[in-house]
């Protein structure tokens, strides 16, 4: 998979341009607050129409602009395609695969990318909300219906949380809440099939990667925590619905008298350990940092594995952030697929030969 032909037009703060993207290295380069990022953005969008910098369209058109556009020729599944993305203000956005509308759901069968940014670093130390975040954004490319099943579970998480914090001034509300307990646990059942499969493989990748990595000294393992009550989050989907509905069940009194939702896979989590230890409770920062470099190597091995093809790996300025060592083990696993890799520094990068150097100023490529 790769990228060809990349062009924007009233995206940020990059000027209209439209560049053509080598199938190896992709060196971007400039100082700080350049567009930089904002390139690897566009590159991401096309994967999932989903930005990781943005909450909202609008914050993705230039100041002064009415719109802004992502044109984009792409290379997967053996064949040539062009992507187009319009996002206007005040309308939805647009979605276009060889002039055929689709949702972004159905984007994610055209481009996959694995993106590797400074904050994944702290993938381990952060809340559970960031490791749910990783996995969702890596089973939405691989499954496509995922996005979809996610959308549908967080449209009744709402509404369940309004009927929770209003029943008290509109009692009609309670006449609908169980078919809104039966909807979530129903999606939160499927949802926790896909994570935790998710888990499972991802780990088949990242244990191997840990133990080189640390010099055979660290064993790497992942496990997936949901509602206390599912005993198995690999079951058949009835088991673990009907193990949900027991929880739910449990605690609707609780969540009647607070006013919150405490039943569903909105707080699951992806559990790490190193050597038998939770590596977000005992590991050093050093350890962590390297468990999350293992990771997303390991989602990028896991997604060749899955469709037959390397996805395009996003790099965005996070050499800076490791020392020598680690410098040179991440380097050593990227050098196959298109990548295209930010910095500040050429030289930084000076080892990953072979490819293309863009320079970025002022949101300009020169």
């Amino acid at each position: 998979m790769r990228v060809l032909r990349l062009s924007t037009e009233g995206f940020r703060m990059l000027a209209p341009a439209s560049i053509e993207l080598g199938s190896g290295v992709n060196v971007i380069c400039g100082e700080n607050a350049q567009g930089k990022t904002t390139l690897l953005e566009a590159v991401y969008l096309l994967t999932l129409n989903r930005s990781f910098r943005a909450r909202t369209d609008k914050e993705l058109i230039a100041f002064g602009a009415e719109r802004a556009f992502i044109d984009a020729d792409v290379e997967a599944g053996g064949r040539q395609q062009r992507i187009e993305l319009c996002y206007e203000r005040g309308r939805r956005r647009s979605v276009k695969v060889n002039k055929v509308k689709k949702s972004a759901a159905e984007l994610s069968d055209t481009l996959k990318a694995v993106l590797f940014c400074p904050e994944d670093l702290q993938l381990l130390r952060e809340g559970a909300a960031e490791r749910r975040r990783m996995m969702d954004n890596a089973i939405s490319q691989l499954r496509p219906g995922y996005r979809k099943l996610l959308s549908s579970y967080n449209t009744i998480y709402e509404n369940k949380c309004a009927i929770l914090k209003n029943w008290r001034e509109d009692a009609s509300l309670l006449e609908v809440l169980d078919e809104f307990n039966e909807g979530l646990c129903r999606y939160s059942a499927r949802i926790c099939r896909y994570r935790a499969a998710f888990v499972r493989r991802l780990e088949e990748y990242a244990a191997p990667i840990q133990r080189e990595f640390s010099g055979e000294r660290e064993a790497l393992t992942l496990g997936y925590k949901t509602v206390s009550t599912v005993t198995d989050p690999m079951a058949e989907e009835v088991a673990i619905y009907e193990q949900i509905a027991l929880r739910q069940s449990e605690l609707r009194r609780a969540e009647l008298e607070s006013g919150q939702c405490l039943v569903g896979i909105h707080k699951d989590d992806m559990e790490v350990e190193l050597n038998g230890l939770s590596a977000r409770s005992y590991a050093s920062q050093g350890q962590t940092r390297t468990a999350a470099l293992s990771l997303k190597l390991a989602e990028r091995e896991l997604f060749t594995a899955e469709t037959g093809e390397q996805p395009v790996l996003l790099l965005d300025d996070v050499l800076s952030e490791l020392d020598q060592r680690r410098q040179e083990f991440v380097l050593n696993h990227i050098r196959d697929g298109q990548i295209l890799i930010t910095c500040c520094d050429e030289s930084s990068v000076a080892r990953l030969s072979g490819g293309q150097v863009f320079r970025l100023e002022g949101g300009r490529v020169l």
